[in-house]
């Protein structure tokens, strides 16, 4: 098989895990209404290119990181569905990274819109 070949069909394995993830995940779909809602209000104010560089690259780490964390949760019910507190503790941390990105998103998406308003 040529590069060109594989390269395409590592491509759109990861469209398929993008659409599994947006129509099974309920978290994923919560990070999207977010984001469009985002996307939406940036418009509507007219933020700075840099403001919207920003967003984005929050918003793809936020998305990255909610796929990574379902993935994780896939793998590990796959392996036991007993009580393990490896498997929980992994779970958790890929969760807890979630929560961090998604707070220090929040945060920065605060300090970008508030004095839009306050303005």
């Amino acid at each position: 098989m040529n590069n060109r070949r594989k390269h395409s069909q590592s491509f759109a394995a990861a469209l398929q895990g993008i659409k599994q993830g947006l129509y099974q995940e309920l978290h994923l779909k919560i990070h999207f209404a977010a984001s469009a809602f985002v996307v939406f209000l940036g418009s509507y104010v007219g933020i700075m290119a840099i403001e919207w560089c920003i967003l984005l690259l929050c918003m793809g780490l936020v998305f990255s990181l909610e796929l990574v964390n379902s993935a994780l949760e896939r793998l590990s019910d796959k392996v036991t569905k007993e009580q393990d507190s490896l498997i929980k503790s992994t779970k958790d941390m890929a969760a807890g990274a979630v929560l961090i990105a998604s707070i220090f998103t929040f945060a920065i998406g605060c300090i970008i819109f508030i004095p839009k308003f306050i303005g």
